[in-house]
């Protein structure tokens, strides 16, 4: 079995890819499939969330995967309104969940009762399958996305 243990910042050559759910991506040790079929384990440091985009490999980097994350059902409130969608994230985050926020936007895991909190607030939501990146919180330890130069 594959065993992947490392971050890596940037990889010249990929060699397999695997796509996980959120789930599966806040866990630190976990078998998985890669995408060509073959098992692999997570055996990475505790405290990080692995997002879409980054790459690990195995110690000796002899296999380097990407990882792609995985479309899953959320709930996705658009809202051209910036204070109606900062009030929105607001009584979310006073709910402790994950939450995904964009500029017209916010994600979060589906909950019927935070879907009738948020219509009761005035806006749609929309159940969707897409791939879901929260924000890794104040006080958690991730790696930020390398969407950005350091």
């Amino acid at each position: 079995m594959i065993v992947l243990t490392k971050h890596l910042d940037q990889a010249p050559e990929v060699t397999a890819t695997v796509t996980l759910d959120l789930d599966t991506r806040i866990k630190s040790r976990a078998q998985v499939r890669l995408d060509d079929g073959r098992e692999a384990g997570l055996l990475l440091p505790r405290g990080q969330v692995i997002r879409g985009g980054d790459v690990l490999c195995t110690e000796d980097g002899g296999e380097v995967v990407r990882v792609i994350a995985a479309p899953e059902t959320v709930s996705t409130v658009y809202a051209r309104d910036a204070l109606l969608l900062a009030r929105i994230c607001y009584h979310l985050g006073n709910r402790h969940v994950p939450l995904q926020i964009e500029r017209e936007w916010v994600r979060y895991q589906p909950d019927h009762v935070l879907d009738a909190m948020v219509m009761g607030l005035g806006a749609a939501v929309r159940t969707e399958q897409a791939a879901f990146e929260p924000e890794a919180g104040a006080y958690q330890s991730a790696p930020h996305g390398h969407h950005h130069p350091h």
